[in-house]
């Protein structure tokens, strides 16, 4: 396999992490010399509850292969935005299924400031995940 096919089975994985919980965790994972995958881009974002569901449709068609959405679980400073994100999730999961996309490619998980290991075992799990099963194919609608 050459690099170029390597990189494309890979796939590119985007997290979109909370402002107050898991960016600083992703920066502590830095801090600590730790390393993970190069395939990984990190968004630092105030809440994902602010995100459409179409978004992340777009993003998998835009060449994103997984996404984590890694946010403060139930210790969220908003009321309420976790739960919320839950319930929007359960909706792009569907959307998902009508267009023949594993849901596996997306998933919610709480990362706290200083959770160094279960961030990288987050993006270990996800870039593993993308390795068998390959980029997103979108089912044409």
């Amino acid at each position: 396999m050459t690099s170029l096919e390597h990189s494309q089975r890979e796939g590119k994985i985007l997290i979109l992490a909370t402002e107050t919980c898991a960016y600083p965790g992703a920066d502590s994972v830095g801090q600590a010399h730790s390393s993970y995958p190069t395939n990984t881009f990190i968004l630092r974002v105030r809440a994902p509850v602010l995100f459409p569901e179409q978004f992340y449709l777009d993003c998998f068609k835009k060449g994103i292969s997984g996404i984590i959405i890694m946010s403060c679980g139930e210790e969220c400073p908003y009321d309420g935005a976790y739960k919320a994100m839950a319930t929007r999730l359960d909706r792009v999961y569907k959307m998902m299924r009508q267009q023949d996309l594993d849901i596996r490619r997306l998933r919610l998980t709480a990362i706290c400031t200083v959770c160094n290991r279960a961030f990288l075992n987050e993006v270990n799990l996800m870039n593993t995940l993308l390795q068998e099963i390959g980029p997103p194919q979108m089912a044409q609608n």
